[in-house]
């Protein structure tokens, strides 16, 4: 592809993550497309697009974060916006991708939301997402077009390498994230831990046991989201009482709602990693919090989507 074809393009974000959506367009030298995105006096969501998007390739930067609905109705209807607007190859940047729990039924009569969804932004017209770290890599296959899943998991595992730390382990807060902490296990050259816990009701967790030696060494916990912090505190808490030297803690995204920030502030925790998926207000930031950015990764894939390279070998 020439160069011209490649600066045929425009990146616009909604309201959830500017932060995020500016540091990307700065990685990529182009300024964030002019569109407004705000609320009529009943609540009902506008959207404007000051600029022609005729023809070109759009990226719409939106993490369906809280408040929820009103981030995906956001991202809905500038999709449909762009759409009726003629736009080119519309592509829903979602570096986190909201309703993702609700992946199967878990007993009767359950709703499977996380494919509502994904019916919801293809219908809207997008013809490719991007997004991270998806709570069930399945989720993927509920879209109609195509999906590329970036990984979070390499960007924190080298900010551990680079930490040094003596007799490392990698622990799962659960069998669910096994794979995923295998993966940062392997990257680290260090082994891994389970805990094997049950989860008596939503949101709340019963630690029952740990597989794996973790005594006298540096614990670090992986997850891909963090939101009640009840799971990956509890978790904390055991392996720290069995004679764990330390306990770190890795994840994507930083959902910390309800009491998280009160329970991670009363945990044992040394430092928390969290990516800037969601954006972290003031109130939610702690001392022993570190935020790194999935910024230059996004800009990668979106450059390699842009112009048709290899999003895969980035994985490389």
């Amino acid at each position: 592809m020439n160069s011209q074809a490649f600066t045929d393009y425009k990146i616009f974000t909604c309201n959830s993550n500017v932060g995020l959506a500016e540091e990307i367009s700065g990685i990529m030298g182009k300024p964030l497309g002019k569109a407004t995105v705000t609320k009529f006096s009943d609540g009902e969501i506008s959207v404007n697009i000051w600029e022609t998007v005729r023809g070109v390739d759009c990226y719409i930067i939106q993490s369906t974060c809280n408040p929820v609905n009103d981030n995906l109705m956001e991202l809905l209807i500038m999709i449909d916006a762009m759409k009726r607007a003629s736009a080119g190859r519309i592509n829903a940047v979602i570096p986190y991708y909201g309703y993702a729990r609700q992946d199967r039924k878990a007993k009767a009569r359950d709703p499977i939301t996380s494919k509502l969804v994904a019916d919801l932004i293809v219908a809207a017209g997008a013809d490719r997402v991007i997004t991270m770290d998806l709570h069930a890599n399945q989720i993927q296959g509920y879209f109609n077009i195509p999906v590329d899943h970036l990984l979070g998991m390499p960007i924190l595992a080298d900010y551990f390498k680079k930490k040094e730390l003596p007799d490392m382990c990698v622990v799962s807060p659960d069998h669910g994230s096994v794979t995923r902490a295998r993966s940062v296990a392997e990257l680290l050259n260090c082994p891994i831990a389970i805990i094997d816990k049950r989860r008596p009701e939503p949101n709340k967790s019963e630690i029952m046991n740990i597989i794996g030696d973790i005594e006298g060494k540096n614990c670090i916990i992986i997850d891909d989201m963090i939101d009640t912090a009840g799971t990956i505190c509890n978790a904390a808490k055991a392996i720290k009482d069995l004679g764990a030297k330390s306990v770190y803690a890795g994840a994507t995204h930083a959902v910390l709602s309800g009491p998280a920030i009160e329970r991670i502030e009363n945990s044992v925790f040394e430092e928390m990693v969290l990516l800037n998926t969601i954006p972290l207000t003031e109130e939610k930031t702690l001392d022993n919090m570190t935020v790194l950015s999935v910024a230059p990764l996004f800009a990668e894939a979106m450059t390699r989507v842009h112009t048709n390279g290899s999003v895969s070998a980035l994985f490389d």
